[in-house]
């Protein structure tokens, strides 16, 4: 199983709605273990990071007015893969798992953007 990349916009009364992903758009944030392994792991809360721990107690949900800090955050852990990588759990190489950690950081950096053109937020499930 893995995490879900999503954009939503809320209707008038509040509620979600996601958006429909367009075919050239790939979704994981990757592995449903990375909840804790990677995106709540402690070296990414040391970075002072607030979006991607909260994936280690259930869904992130990134309201429109907070999809810039999300990219500002994205951006930090860019900054900080290598120990990132190093520190986190990986069943293979740490070049590998630098790799796939940068690959799902460009994938949530997408939808943000996407987000940003469209006044929506973003949804990790």
């Amino acid at each position: 199983m893995s995490l879900l990349v999503e954009v939503f916009v809320r209707d008038p009364g509040g509620q979600m709605r996601i958006l429909d992903v367009p075919d050239d758009l790939y979704q994981s944030a990757g592995f449903e273990n990375w909840r804790t392994d990677v995106w709540g792991s402690q070296p990414v809360r040391a970075l002072g990071a607030r979006f991607f721990p909260q994936l280690a107690d259930g869904d992130l949900v990134v309201e429109p007015e907070e999809v810039a800090h999300l990219l500002c955050e994205t951006a930090l852990l860019r900054i900080h893969l290598d120990p990132i990588a190093r520190a986190t759990e990986h069943p293979r190489t740490v070049e590998e798992h630098r790799s796939q950690i940068q690959r799902r950081l460009r994938i949530i950096e997408d939808f943000a953007r996407w987000a940003l053109r469209t006044g929506g937020g973003v949804l990790i499930w």
